[in-house]
């Protein structure tokens, strides 16, 4: 299916950018949250432009007119850099195929994502969202802020995972909510997801107290079940987090997301490396691993002693000077 004049064919670009663009999906062996990614950027923001192209109709000037239309039509600018991303590499592939010469897609930083500024809250508003959030739900916001573990690792969590005495989790797979409400059970967002984390010390009562009230019965149970006994679902949490959130006074931008963040920040604070906050989030990075020293899991121990002692001072002085602090911003 190639294009180009010389040695390929005259014709080799006439290929629909529709079936090449869906072909180009069906092929890449996506995960289940990515593959509904790509396909609802294609139906909502490139299809109703290009659909009806060839790939090699699909000139540099065209995506710079479709790059302006969307940031204009859309304002989303972080949703069209998606996009921007997802032309580029279908047309990058149509390149390989010798289907057209050029990817056209050749503007610079286009698809980058300015990353807005992220919001960390304080021990004592973390333990606020933990309280209103109720017995049920506390521990996933302790494991958020402090595991730190996506909200999609904590759904697939099973009572075997926890090693109460050594006080670690072990995240083996993930199980995210796809827009259409069903759950997607799989492998973690990346090989450095599958971690053992070290939890700081002052959780094992919860952890405990969790595991005999909450849990599902058996080595294999869930974690996290609703009140019905139902697996951990986004959209029935989500609203229990928004209510938690009102009451406790947070901004309405701070998601259950930024309690990574705030973990990462306060186990900075504590003492631990970026290499030791990548290893306990789970993240991966190809050059960060080539110039950071490793974090094994005896470094990992001494990094939740850290965040132990710096959450029990931080109790410790809300207790004797109770405060209103503010949320506050990572400069």
């Amino acid at each position: 299916m190639g294009n180009a004049k010389g040695s390929r064919r005259p014709d080799a670009g006439a290929v629909n950018f529709k079936e090449y663009a869906l072909q180009w999906v069906d092929e890449r062996g996506l995960s289940a949250t990515t593959d509904e990614l790509y396909r609802r950027l294609l139906r909502l923001h490139l299809l109703p432009t290009f659909e009806g192209l060839d790939l090699d109709e699909i000139t540099a000037l065209r995506v710079r007119t479709w790059r302006t239309e969307r940031l204009s039509s859309t304002g989303a600018a972080t949703t069209v850099a998606k996009s921007y991303r997802l032309l580029k590499a279908i047309m990058e592939t149509a390149v390989d195929d010798e289907l057209i010469r050029r990817n056209p897609c050749r503007i610079r930083g286009a698809g980058k994502e300015s990353s807005a500024e992220r919001q960390i809250a304080t021990v004592a508003q973390v333990d606020a969202l933990a309280n209103a959030l109720g017995p049920r739900w506390r521990l996933m916001v302790f494991l958020g802020a402090y595991g730190p573990m996506r909200p999609e690792e904590q759904a697939e969590l099973r009572r075997k995972d926890v090693h109460l005495d050594a006080m670690t989790i072990r995240v083996r797979m993930a199980a995210p909510e796809l827009t259409s409400g069903r759950r997607a059970p799989g492998d973690t967002k990346s090989e450095a997801g599958k971690r053992v984390v070290v939890l700081p010390a002052f959780l094992r009562t919860d952890l405990r107290r969790h595991l005999d009230r909450y849990a599902e019965k058996g080595p294999d149970g869930l974690l996290f079940v609703g009140e019905k006994g139902k697996p951990f679902r986004r959209s029935s949490f989500g609203r229990k987090w928004r209510r938690a959130r009102a009451l406790v006074g947070m901004p309405d931008g701070f998601r259950f997301y930024d309690l990574r963040h705030t973990g990462h920040t306060l186990a900075t604070r504590s003492g631990a490396t970026l290499k030791d906050t990548m290893v306990r989030a789970g993240q991966s990075s190809e050059k960060a691993a080539l110039i950071y020293q490793h974090s094994d899991l005896e470094r990992q121990q001494e990094v939740a002693s850290g965040l132990d002692d710096l959450v029990r001072a931080a109790r410790e002085k809300a207790k004797k000077k109770p405060s209103g602090a503010d949320l506050v911003r990572d400069a």
